[in-house]
């Protein structure tokens, strides 16, 4: 009897087996998508190298360094799949999701090496032009950057958006760009071709351009994680489904979070203050549970229910001055 008073009257949580064999799957998913695309970029980056070694191509080069990177990617993120498959425990009390987030620091700086990379080689090669060999192999070299870059990010894209994880997306949107820097590099060998040494360093800039664009958007998307930023529709969503949910009297505050590729909420709810402490409890876990099953990538709610009255009762008086400003 005393355990079940105890589960009555502390915050309630919908996690159960189900969402914990989803979180299983989910990063299984992703580590199959991670191991994939490592493998195809890695080729289609040690190709894009041969060429470079005997056409001296500076934006294949650069071409060639932001593959080896993207490739690189797939580690840390790899490692922050696994780590966030493990259990919480009593010091990580909200498991280990939060990986992702330094796994994307990892990314960042990863393509900002990249970036400097090819932006040196790029203005050495304007103050010193060399002429480009075997442009037909340069140009086809950019397009097997193309088609390589291309396919992993369909593949990333459409399971990051499965599974929920934004720094999947993310990683398949930069391979995208990466992609279209390929592409580039056939400008620069069209160039040479014409009587523009020039073209091909100049293609280089334009590259390392990109991928500054591309450290740009993935530094902003990782601050944002770091910083518990979340979609204010989101939060939108949350409070209809709150304010629908039979016996809620008023919604209060509503907090959510990213942990990895899933989402947790906190929020507060008002209920009528006759109700019993078992009927405002069955409200409390509708509430819960419709949270769950109607915002995406929702896997844990905890739900703290106020009574609504009588008058203008107060009843958190003793808290006042220990609470946090609500959300704007």
């Amino acid at each position: 009897m005393a355990a079940w008073l105890s589960h009555l009257v502390t915050p309630h949580s919908h996690d159960s087996a189900d969402k914990t064999d989803t979180a299983l799957e989910s990063s299984s998913r992703g580590l199959r998508v991670l191991g994939l695309s490592f493998a195809a970029l890695t080729v289609t980056a040690l190709a894009q190298a041969v060429i470079v070694a005997f056409s001296g191509s500076v934006a294949l080069l650069g071409d060639t360094l932001h593959n080896f990177a993207d490739a690189l990617t797939a580690v840390p993120l790899g490692i922050a799949f696994w780590l966030g498959r493990r259990v919480a425990t009593r010091r990580y009390t909200y498991g280990y999701g939060k990986a992702e987030d330094l796994a994307g620091l990892v990314i960042v700086v990863i393509i900002a090496v990249s970036a400097i990379a090819a932006g040196y080689e790029a203005v050495q090669r304007l103050l010193a032009p060399q002429d480009v060999r075997a442009l037909g192999w340069v140009a086809a070299a950019g397009l097997i950057g193309f088609l390589g870059n291309e396919w992993v990010a369909r593949y990333r894209i459409r399971v990051g958006r499965e599974i929920g994880s934004a720094a999947l997306v993310a990683d398949g949107l930069h391979a995208r760009t990466d992609g279209f820097t390929s592409l580039a590099v056939l400008l620069g060998a069209g160039g040479s071709a014409l009587g523009f040494p020039l073209a091909d360093p100049l293609v280089g800039l334009v590259i390392t351009l990109a991928i500054v664009m591309v450290l740009r958007g993935a530094a902003r998307e990782i601050y944002h994680r770091l910083m518990d930023a979340v979609d204010p529709a989101l939060l939108d969503q949350a409070e209809r489904v709150l304010a629908g949910t039979p016996g809620v009297r008023g919604v209060g505050a509503v907090r959510m979070r990213w942990i990895g590729h899933a989402l947790r909420a906190e929020v507060d709810i008002k209920v009528d203050h006759h109700l019993s402490l078992v009927e405002a409890h069955a409200v409390a876990v509708e509430a819960e549970h419709r949270l769950i099953h109607q915002v995406a990538r929702l896997r844990a709610a905890t739900v703290h229910a106020d009574p609504h009255g009588p008058g203008d009762a107060d009843h958190h008086a003793a808290l006042a001055s220990h609470r946090e400003p609500t959300t704007a």
